[in-house]
């Protein structure tokens, strides 16, 4: 997914702010699950851990690609692996692990869903989804 860097995507020293990344992943994400047919995901696949190694800066303007690929399916989870590249390459990869629920969390519950199993049909459109992003 390509985009540039926006004002808004920099902080005080004029390069981009670490809560970028995930911002360019999330709508990376979001285009996977529209190629994959799997809208249904939005509102029930919380991150329950994120991890990025920052490798270089970008500017404001610079041009962006975020690439996003399954890394693994798991029975109650996934994990994506990232990568955002600059003009000079890799600006920061990552991996991001999701847990299915078993139903949307509201304020007034006081309490998380539990994970659940994928139901078979999203299992499989993720694991062929499945690639070593490389």
């Amino acid at each position: 997914m390509a985009r540039s860097v926006d004002w808004g995507d920099t902080d005080a020293a004029g390069h981009y702010h670490h809560s970028s990344v995930i911002r360019w992943v999330e709508a990376a994400e979001n285009a996977l699950h529209v190629e994959l047919g799997l809208l249904d995901l939005f509102g029930t696949v919380p991150r329950v851990r994120y991890e990025v190694d920052y490798l270089d800066r970008l500017w404001f303007r610079d041009e962006v690609v975020t690439e996003l690929w399954v890394e693994s399916v798991g029975r109650t989870s996934l994990v994506y692996g990232f990568e955002v590249a600059g003009p000079r390459g890799p600006a920061a990869r990552g991996r991001m692990v999701c847990v299915n629920v078993a139903a949307r969390v509201g304020p007034a519950s006081g309490e998380g869903s539990p994970a659940a199993p994928w139901p078979e049909e999203v299992r499989q459109r993720l694991a062929e989804a499945q690639t070593s992003g490389e």
